[in-house]
């Protein structure tokens, strides 16, 4: 692979991608609310797990928790993904959320881990099951809870595209869906007084909670291994090449995009007609960058100047051409 550092453009010297507006302290408040809500729940779920007796409502409090727990994980990185590239850092430090994400999706399993062996503990020696309407009136406000607070953070997720909280989100959901089991459960042990309907209930709360953590570690573990971009994403970058229009750009190729945290980094290399000055090629690219940023939500492009190859065909190359 070559490489050259005469040609490359610094996207510090370009225009400001367009995620440059976004309040930095967006996805703090949005992290704080995720903490205070499973704090606030996590109590509510322990009293009522002590007055009823029940291990679903236990595992909830304990799903909670480690809810809790990813909270803050969520938090404290999206605080560090915010600082600034320094000299040990020098791509920034976007990818503390996906590893932070990965690490939620873990802290899930464990979760998970837990649960299970609780309820087939409790499935070989079933206990009754006491103040009921307490209980379902306590899960009851922790679903409603969890799909408010959930919505309100893929909401937020989108906007900044933060993996934390997509995955704070992920689990809020989760939490919300297990509390609807839970909240079946409870019902249905109330009406038939069945005592194995509880543990099994738990078994189940914590079969989602597994496929809910695999999701969320799977996908934090693309980004931390710089998987390219999708296609679409990719295709972006040519379709604002052929927009660009200048008439001394023929072609681009070595075409490499991943990403980190919300952070797209791309880099490829524009070919110019012979003749091109050097600083007419640097002026159009800083041009070009704007353009590629202006398509690409939160790109940091990388432009190597190339002159056109000759035996080469004419026409722009594919992204994936090399």
């Amino acid at each position: 692979m070559r490489r050259s550092l005469a040609g490359a453009v610094h996207p510090a010297a370009g225009p400001p991608g367009p995620d440059a507006a976004i309040d930095p302290g967006r996805k703090e408040r949005a992290a704080r609310l995720s903490v205070a809500s499973n704090t606030v729940l996590i109590v509510l779920k322990l009293v009522a797990g002590a007055a009823t007796g029940s291990i679903a409502i236990v595992t909830e409090a304990v799903h909670s928790s480690i809810d809790l727990l990813a909270s803050f994980v969520a938090f404290f990185s999206i605080r560090k993904a915010d600082e600034p590239a320094d000299e040990s850092h020098m791509y920034g430090h976007e990818k503390v959320e996906n590893l932070a994400s990965a690490l939620e999706g873990i802290l899930i399993l464990v979760g998970a881990g837990i649960i299970i062996f609780e309820s087939a503990r409790r499935l070989a020696h079933p206990r009754s099951i006491e103040s009921l309407g307490f209980g379902i009136v306590a899960i009851a406000v922790s679903m409603v809870v969890n799909l408010g607070v959930s919505a309100y953070l893929s909401r937020e997720a989108r906007s900044t595209e933060s993996p934390a909280l997509d995955a704070d989100a992920a689990h809020l959901r989760t939490d919300a869906l297990t509390s609807a089991g839970v909240l079946v459960a409870l019902t249905l042990v109330s009406a038939t007084g069945s005592k194995v309907l509880d543990p099994i209930t738990a078994l189940i709360v914590a079969a989602v909670i597994v496929w809910s953590g695999i999701r969320i570690v799977s996908r934090s573990s693309r980004v931390l291994v710089d998987e390219a971009l999708p296609e679409e994403e990719l295709a972006l970058v040519g379709d604002a090449i052929e927009a660009f229009g200048a008439p001394e750009v023929v072609g681009f190729h070595k075409l490499r995009a991943r990403r980190a945290g919300s952070r797209r980094h791309i880099d490829l290399h524009v070919q110019f007609r012979p003749g091109t000055t050097l600083e007419r090629a640097h002026h159009v690219s800083h041009k070009l960058q704007g353009e590629i940023e202006s398509r690409v939500h939160g790109a940091d492009v990388l432009i190597h100047l190339e002159p056109e190859d000759p035996s080469a065909g004419s026409g722009t190359p594919s992204p994936g051409a090399t």
